[in-house]
């Protein structure tokens, strides 16, 4: 086997862990802190990827200072709770494991704040597979998919990047991928629309774990 791209940049949620409990307990903590009546974990699967901010003007029409107090409610239960409600999909570390003993370069690039994605890929004893982790700041300045992926790929060639892939769950994955050359890898297992994934034209989909290693590693 021989890897088709020498480096790698992964989206976390969704892409290497099942984060669904975590979250979604955390948004319906918030919202009701808010005083907004929650609705069940399944439809707020919606969270799961893009950055909290937006998500909550976005699906609650809420202006950005209560956006702002929503994620100030979110992150009192996530960041001594939710954090952990999360699970490692079970055919990644083998997969990661796999790519990393064949010399693939691999990094982490997230819309969450960088201390938590930090904590979480230690927790699971996913950190040693990657060589940095690039996530969104607290202040605000890098918070989309997009900043993030344009810190991780700072200082690389255009040669560099159009061999690179960025794989992930979500359109703004894809965009992000898209936007700084790299190859854009959607998969399906994660919690992305599937329609508006594909709408957004990445350059190769998997629906499985086991399928994005059929990608990744080539006879």
């Amino acid at each position: 086997m021989h890897p088709r791209h020498p480096l790698l940049f992964w989206d976390l949620d969704g892409t290497l862990t099942d984060p669904k409990e975590g979250i979604t307990k955390s948004v319906q903590h918030a919202l009701g802190r808010l005083g907004i009546p929650a609705p069940d974990l399944d439809a707020l699967t919606p969270f799961i990827g893009p950055p909290l901010l937006t998500s909550f003007q976005e699906f609650y029409a809420l202006d950005l200072a209560k956006a702002r107090q929503a994620v100030a409610y979110y992150r009192e239960r996530f960041e001594h709770q939710g954090i952990f409600e999360n699970k490692v999909f079970p055919e990644i570390p083998p997969l990661l494991a796999e790519l990393r003993g064949l010399g693939v370069r691999m990094a982490v690039a997230t819309s969450k704040p960088l201390l938590l994605a930090e904590r979480i890929l230690e927790h699971f004893d996913l950190r040693r597979h990657f060589y940095d982790v690039f996530g969104a700041d607290l202040s605000g300045l890098i918070s989309t998919k997009r900043d993030v992926l344009g810190l991780a790929v700072e200082g690389l060639t255009d040669a560099e990047r159009a061999a690179a892939a960025m794989i992930g769950d979500h359109p703004v994955d894809v965009e992000a991928a898209r936007h700084h050359g790299l190859t854009a890898i959607a998969v399906l297992y994660g919690y992305g629309d599937p329609q508006r994934l594909r709408e957004a034209m990445p350059h190769r989909t998997a629906a499985s774990v086991g399928d994005l290693g059929k990608l990744l590693l080539l006879p």
